[in-house]
């Protein structure tokens, strides 16, 4: 079992390697390159909240790298986008592994874990006081996480919460799914990562999470539990985030204006300027 505390330093410790890595990979392309660090936001905690801010108030800005080159521009990196369904289907029922972490529950139980379907879609909808963001809610890729939201929604665990994070720079997520509204709380249990992780065969290599995707954020490998994050546009991302829904029109129009109004005071990523409260989560 690990602390929200020892997550955070391995989100760390992965977030600076990652950094260092894709600095040296910008500095062996040619003049021209336009690489927005899509990876200096990294979510953590236990289940997870964005880098950019710790409790200590610390703030870390996407950056960007450019050149006016006129003898050449090299286009912007562009990534595969993420298929939304797996290479090869799961059987009709799988087993599912929800751990205990030790941690303050919030009143949560564990979900079931035997005969979990990997069959069709559940719609779970978040009543905000922004406006309604309905989820079709995926199976097939990733069950034992749908399966765990829906638990949890069933349970009221959603309800009268505020999404605690929005980002409008490299990545383009309004994180979601923390009842204490700090970024490291979750519901007592932790499980695995689902499609794309188990598909990608350890690859880091980034994929784009396309506008109205749903993906779980994590503190690593292993440590989904409760947050989310809602991808208003289209965020490169390493495969390291199981993508198990999608945000239907209705839910991208409300969710298109909560980014319009964006993180508190402008910055590239906080709060939101105006809070987004989840009064009710129904299935």
């Amino acid at each position: 079992m690990s602390t929200n505390q020892e997550r955070g330093d391995k989100a760390l410790s992965n977030l600076e390697r990652e950094l260092k890595s894709r600095e040296r990979k910008n500095k062996a392309r040619p003049l021209g390159v336009i690489a927005a660090s899509a990876a200096a936001i990294l979510l953590i905690g236990g289940g997870v909240v964005f880098f950019a801010t710790r409790d200590s108030g610390e703030e870390t800005t996407a950056q960007d790298e450019t050149s006016t080159s006129a003898e050449s521009t090299t286009p912007e990196a562009t990534y595969e986008p993420l298929a939304m369904k797996r290479d090869t289907p799961l059987p009709a029922t799988v087993t599912c592994d929800y751990r205990d972490t030790g941690e303050e529950a919030n009143d949560a139980t564990v979900p079931a874990k035997d005969n979990i379907s990997t069959e069709g879609t559940v719609t779970v909808t978040l009543e905000t006081n922004k406006g309604p963001i309905p989820m079709d809610l995926d199976r097939s890729v990733a069950p034992c996480t749908v399966n765990a939201v829906e638990h949890l929604a069933q349970e009221k665990y959603f309800d009268d919460t505020v999404c605690h994070r929005i980002t409008t720079q490299g990545i383009y997520v309004l994180q979601c799914g923390d009842p204490t509204g700090t970024g490291s709380g979750g519901p007592g249990f932790e499980f695995d990562n689902e499609y794309p992780t188990d598909e990608a065969g350890g690859s880091q290599e980034s994929v784009t999470y396309p506008r109205g995707s749903i993906a779980m954020a994590n503190a690593g490998e292993g440590t989904n539990g409760s947050q989310f994050f809602l991808n208003y546009d289209d965020s490169p991302l390493p495969p390291s985030y199981t993508y198990f829904g999608q945000i239907t029109e209705e839910g991208l129009s409300t969710l298109d204006a909560i980014a319009d109004a964006g993180a508190d005071g402008g910055a590239p990523d906080g709060q939101p300027a105006e809070q987004v409260v989840i009064e009710h989560a129904t299935v």
